[in-house]
């Protein structure tokens, strides 16, 4: 059976990281953290948890987990968030499909394994559940995403993208039906914080792409936002973390076209005056 590295990226995760690497340990034969020049003690809890740390300034997402691709021993790769958790499921699978630290017959108990095969399959697809406000939503977009997190890097790897970056692969995916749940947001300044950064690197990517967006536009995507998340998409079913995170989500889709119509203004007027 093949061997499985979890790579993760960090930056100021002290407070998360050791809860993502405890859900890892039983599934990975190693544990790689490529980590952006962190101020607090991230890299003192992977080093003492016995993961392989690297240090790299920050120059994208893509770019960064690509990176911790390069540095695994082994062909098959699970991307895993700093403030992620595998469940006791995912982690069975992952032990059916894989060989678990210390032996081969180490099993984890919980439900059957996954019938997929690992020599046919490039990659596979995992759920994704929020955990938002205490409470883990299941609508608003967010209750059921599926991402390709699990995949053999001889068939692909990471986009170059700096923010909203994807996992490509040549060839048959599969799905696992365990989940990872995603504590992304400490408090709603924490989320705001995060609303910022993510809009400026996707204006970024906009710009380089030679993309932009009217004034109009942003007016009227607002409550056509709004309505998506929190009525289409059934954010009111889970009450009010559901109107939060439509609000917030609503903003950040708002928030990343007029950073991208402030920066092209911004670039045309010094190509301007240069």
């Amino acid at each position: 059976m093949p061997k499985l590295s979890v790579i993760i990226i960090t930056l100021n995760e002290e407070a998360n990281i050791l809860r993502s690497l405890e859900s890892a340990k039983p599934v990975a034969d190693e544990i790689i953290v490529v980590d952006s020049l962190s101020a607090d003690h991230t890299v003192d809890i992977c080093r003492n948890f016995g993961c392989k740390v690297f240090l790299r300034k920050f120059d994208g997402y893509g770019p960064q987990k690509e990176y911790a691709v390069q540095q695994a021993s082994n062909d098959w790769i699970m991307y895993l968030d700093a403030d992620e958790v595998l469940t006791a499921e995912l982690q069975q699978e992952l032990c059916g499909l894989f060989t678990p630290p210390g032996s081969s017959s180490e099993a984890l108990p919980g439900p059957a394994p996954s019938r997929n095969d690992p020599t046919q399959i490039s990659g596979f697809y995992v759920q994704s559940s929020l955990c938002y406000m205490g409470k883990i939503l299941r609508f608003g977009g967010v209750g059921k995403e599926f991402h390709l997190r699990l995949f053999n890097r001889t068939k692909g790897g990471f986009t170059n993208e700096p923010v909203h970056e994807g996992i490509e692969v040549e060839g048959v995916s599969g799905n696992l039906k365990g989940r990872v749940i995603h504590y992304s947001y400490r408090s709603i300044s924490h989320h705001l914080e995060k609303i910022n950064m993510y809009a400026s690197l996707a204006a970024d990517g906009y710009i380089a792409r030679g993309r932009t967006f009217s004034r109009f536009w942003v007016v009227v995507k607002l409550p056509v936002n709004f309505i998506s998340f929190y009525i289409l998409k059934g954010g009111f079913l889970d009450g009010y973390p559901g109107f939060m995170w439509s609000f917030m989500a609503t903003v950040y889709n708002i928030l990343k076209m007029a950073k991208t119509i402030e920066k092209s203004r911004e670039t045309q007027y010094e190509q301007t005056n240069s």
